[in-house]
Formats: C-alpha cells, structure tokens, sequence
C-alpha cells in the first residue's frame, strides 16, 4: 500500500511539475485518468482512443494512458482536469452531479426499464450533447460514455429480499440520490471512494456496496463479499470527460480527430463489456466462491419508486431528461 501510495504521489507531482500542455520530442502531451485497471474494458476503450489519435495526430500529440487511479481519486482527477493538468479523465456521473444537477438522474434508481432504452438514450448523441455541455461553466465537457454494467447489491450475506439489507451498513457512490436509496431499504449508507470497499468489507466496516460484476474480480471484492444479488437497481455510465480549454484549442480538423477517437473507444469498450462480464462471473463463481442470486426485482423496485417523486420535485434540472427517458422506455416496450 505504501509503494502504490508513493507511486501515485510521484505520479501527481510529474504532473503538476510538467504543467498543462508539456511537450515531449515536439509533441503535446495528452494525459488521460481512470480508475480502472489494464485489463478493463474502459482501458481498452482508451487505448483505441489513444491509437486512433496519435494514427492521425502522432506528429502533434502523445496519449498517455494512467490507470488505477495514479493521479488521484475520481474527484481529485476531474479537479486536475479543470485546471488542465490532465486533459481527459473517466468519472462516474456521480461525481459530475456538483458541477451540474441533471447528472444526479443517472442515481435515481429504477430510471431505466432495460438495457436496451438505456443504451437508446445514451448513443442519441444529438440529445446527449446538450446534457455534455451543462459543464461548460465548470472548465470541462463529456466528450463520450462508457457502458458500465448494471448495478447490484452484494455484501457478506445474501440479499434476496429488499428485507434483508434491513440494518446492514451499504457503500454507495457519494451521491445523494444514491445514499436516500439505501435508506429507503431501511439499511445505512456509506459514502465512500472505491478504492476503500475491499478493506472497508474486510474489517467489518461495511457489510456490502453495490456495483457491476468487474468489482468482484478486478477490484477482487469477490474475495471479502460472497453473495451477488441481480436487483438491478441502476444503470450508471461512466464518463470521458475533457479539459474545455484543450478541447477549444483544437483546430476544426484536430477536434474532430479527438471526436471519432472517442467515438472508437466507446464502441470498443462496448464490445468488451459483455465478455467481461461474462469472464468476471466465471471467475467469481468458480474460483472465488461468489454465489450469484436471482431476486424478485420488482419487490426491490416497488420500495424506492417513490423517490422519482422526491427527485424531480427537489432538482427541476432533471425534469427533461427523466421525460425523454421515460419516452424512450415506452418506446421500447412498443407502448404508445
């Protein structure tokens, strides 16, 4: 811990060291954070971003790729990335929410009735646009999504009824959609950074979190929580989101380079999601004891269904995006 510590505090003083916009043998330096590890499918994603870009770009621009949170936390990336000292960063929308309200949406739990009007929404690029821009005044813009799984309960126990979260201490995303959703299954929420679940269910800190699949084997939290229950609560994207004065600083042609380039990496996490999920379950089920559970989603869903009331009447800012939501939902259930 204390050598990826060290590491990491390296990595961030670089950084900060270099500046914005550092140059390397003539190039610009394009760096890019996430939370992820290697083998994950944003990471692949990324690497066909940073291919497609240095393919078209390489006499102008070098992407470089840091993983596993080496320049910081989520949070303190997207902070990095305002100021400009990094260029790109991947966050989860909740922590865009303090920059702009309409991304608390994506906490409300239930939003979406499948994965196929969820994945509707999200490639309606034209209509995204105008949700990307709500940052512009914070100094940064989404330039692209990344799939990230449905969202489950898991912990200690099992949890096959919204009963049995009753009193068990739940990590959640630091938003407060996400916290009064725990609450509402009479369970405690625990806000907390990612990094901190392992050691945090290790110790008894926490008895579960709630996540996709990958955080069993890719943040090894199969090892500690042995039951997986599909609720299905949420439908949460990840996002790739850009320093706004680089992106303005691109010419017509560069810009649009950097444009298909988050296009490409989209579509390749994307196709890499499902085989990662599919290996992540091997793993967890076979060689790590996880036990995976089926559950009436629908008793979990009746329990927190109120909250779309409480949210659309506190943050009016999601009332448009909740309608086109709920428009595409029907149509894809071919209702009227």
């Amino acid at each position: 811990m204390k050598k990826a510590a060290a590491c990491m505090l390296t990595a961030v003083m670089l950084v900060c060291m270099t500046g914005c916009g550092s140059l390397t043998n003539g190039k610009r330096i394009v760096r890019v954070s996430h939370a992820q590890s290697e083998t994950h499918p944003e990471h692949l994603g990324l690497l066909a971003f940073r291919d497609y870009v240095e393919e078209h770009l390489g006499d102008r621009y070098e992407v470089q790729i840091f993983p596993n949170e080496i320049l910081g936390s989520a949070q303190k990336a997207i902070e990095l990335t305002q100021t400009g000292a990094i260029d790109f960063v991947v966050a989860g929308t909740a922590n865009l929410e303090t920059f702009a309200g309409v991304y608390e949406i994506f906490s409300m739990p239930y939003l979406f009735d499948s994965e196929e009007g969820y994945k509707a929404v999200m490639q309606d690029t034209d209509y995204m646009e105008r949700v990307y821009e709500s940052t512009d005044e914070a100094g940064f813009r989404v330039v692209t999504w990344y799939h990230a799984g449905t969202r489950n309960f898991y912990g200690k126990k099992p949890i096959r009824s919204p009963e049995d979260l009753k009193g068990m201490k739940i990590r959640v995303q630091q938003s407060p959609a996400s916290v009064a959703m725990v609450k509402a299954f009479d369970a405690a929420a625990a806000p907390m950074g990612f990094g901190e679940v392992y050691t945090a269910i290790q110790q008894g800190v926490i008895d579960g979190a709630e996540n996709n699949e990958l955080a069993l084997t890719n943040n090894k939290h199969g090892e500690v929580a042995k039951y997986y229950s599909y609720n299905r609560h949420q439908m949460v994207p990840d996002m790739l989101v850009a320093n706004l004065k680089f992106l303005n600083s691109l010419s017509p042609e560069e810009y649009q380079v950097f444009k298909e380039a988050a296009a490409l990496s989209t579509e390749v996490e994307l196709k890499e999601w499902d085989r990662s999920i599919e290996e992540a379950k091997d793993i967890a089920a076979h060689q790590m004891g996880v036990e995976f559970l089926e559950v009436d989603v629908d008793a979990f869903k009746q329990a927190v269904l109120p909250l779309h009331a409480q949210m659309l009447k506190e943050n009016p800012k999601i009332g448009e995006l909740y309608d086109h939501i709920q428009a595409v939902n029907r149509q894809t259930k071919g209702e009227p």
